[in-house]
């Protein structure tokens, strides 16, 4: 992959009713070019919403690639994927970093009623996770927009060390850090 490729990647963190949701822009070279931020309610549905809004205020028709850490921030304020990437137009992609059976029971045992039955329905509608060998560590990758293979390649191409891709672990600061000096007033 060239070195001028972008992925933009895109990491949580929260300590009250909303998550804070950072965006970086991360070269293949492994250059930081740019950030944005926003927020997701808690238990709620509107991450995915969230996401696509993220590359709308960015406005970088050059981010190649969106990749997600995880699929269920927020406590279970679902991304999905092929929605995400039908509204964004760009392969989308999530990154976990363990071995799981999957969310179903953790579902159930979260909610009850209709928020249990538009999680389900969200949840079942996403890409199946597969495993990809990064740097002798194994990740869990599900993939919109792109084969396993395709997937594959972009997961290692941004990865420099460790399983886990730049573009995430650099949002991860960021969201942390915003989290720390903005986010903490509505924490309990």
């Amino acid at each position: 992959m060239k070195t001028g490729v972008r992925a933009l990647g895109v990491a949580e963190s929260y300590r009250g009713q909303h998550s804070t949701l950072a965006g970086a822009v991360v070269r293949a070279s492994r250059v930081v070019d740019g950030f944005a931020f926003d927020t997701c309610a808690v238990g709620g549905t509107d991450a995915s919403e969230t996401v696509a809004s993220l590359v709308d205020s960015l406005d970088r028709e050059d981010v190649r690639y969106v990749l997600l850490a995880g699929i269920a921030p927020a406590w279970f304020n679902l991304f999905d994927l092929p929605a995400i990437r039908e509204r964004v137009d760009r392969p989308v992609l999530s990154v976990s970093f363990e071995a799981s059976e999957g969310l179903e029971s953790a579902l159930r045992d979260a909610f009850d009623g209709d928020a249990l039955d538009e999680r389900l329905a969200t949840y079942r509608r996403q890409p199946d996770r597969r495993p990809v060998t990064v740097g002798g560590e194994t990740v869990y990758v599900r993939s919109a927009g792109l084969d396993d293979e395709e997937a594959a390649d972009v997961v290692r191409a941004f990865t420099p060390e460790g399983g886990r891709p730049e573009p995430l672990r650099v949002a991860r600061l960021a969201a942390r850090a915003a989290d720390e000096r903005f986010g903490g007033a509505d924490s309990a």
